[in-house]
C-alpha cells in the first residue's frame, strides 16, 4: 500500500496526538495537589512487581529445561540481576549486567 505526503503526514500527527494524549492524561485526571483514588493508588503499588514478574515468565517460556544446557544461561542471568540489583540498587545497571552477562553465556561459553 502507497501512502500519498498528506495521507502519511496525518497519520504521523495522529500518533504524535495520541502519544501525547497519553502522556499529559494522568497529570490532568491526577494533579499534584489532589489525592489519586485508592485504586490508582493500589495498583501503583502491585503493577510494577507483578509486570516484572510476568516478564520473567515471558523470558523463561522457551528453555529447553530437559536439553542442553538445561536453562543455565538464563538462571546465570536471572542471579547476576538478583545479586548487581541487590548489591548497587540501581535497576538500569542490574538489567544492563543481565542482559550482557546472558548474551555472553549464549554466544561465547554455550555457544
Amino acid at each position: 500500500m502507497h501512502l500519498t505526503g498528506f495521507e502519511t503526514l496525518v497519520m504521523i500527527l495522529a500518533l504524535a496526538a495520541g502519544t501525547q494524549l497519553t502522556r499529559w492524561l494522568p497529570f490532568w485526571l491526577f494533579p499534584e495537589n489532589k489525592e489519586p483514588p485508592a485504586v490508582v493508588a493500589y495498583l501503583s503499588r502491585v503493577l510494577p512487581p507483578a509486570c516484572m514478574g510476568l516478564l520473567v515468565v515471558y523470558c523463561l517460556k522457551g528453555v529447553s529445561w530437559l536439553s542442553a544446557p538445561h536453562g543455565a544461561p538464563e538462571l546465570l542471568a536471572i542471579a547476576a540481576v538478583v545479586i548487581v540489583h541487590r548489591w548497587k540498587g540501581n535497576v538500569l545497571l542490574s538489567i544492563a549486567g543481565g542482559t550482557a552477562l546472558y548474551m555472553l553465556l549464549v554466544q561465547v561459553i554455550f555457544a
